[in-house]
């Protein structure tokens, strides 16, 4: 099983957010915890991944030799494209 941790960005960005949203984002990421391939895809031209929550999106690094899932960024897919 995979840990999860946040970016000092993500956090800010999550922190921002309503609580019912909040939660939501926690439940999609403690279920990609066991089996983080199945409901990601890579983001094209980098090493990066992208997730999908509804009308959000959180970039993902995830390291296997550690199996950690970092949390790069955080927001509305709107904006996250953007960066």
């Amino acid at each position: 099983m995979y840990n999860v941790e946040f970016t000092h960005k993500a956090d800010l960005q999550f922190s921002k957010l309503s609580v019912d949203l909040q939660q939501r984002i926690t439940n999609v990421l403690e279920r990609i915890k066991i089996n983080p391939y199945h409901h990601i895809k890579r983001k094209e031209g980098t090493n990066e991944f992208l997730l999908r929550i509804g009308d959000y999106r959180a970039i993902l690094d995830i390291r296997n030799d550690k199996k950690i899932i970092f949390v790069i960024d955080l927001g509305h897919r709107k904006n996250i494209y953007k960066k």
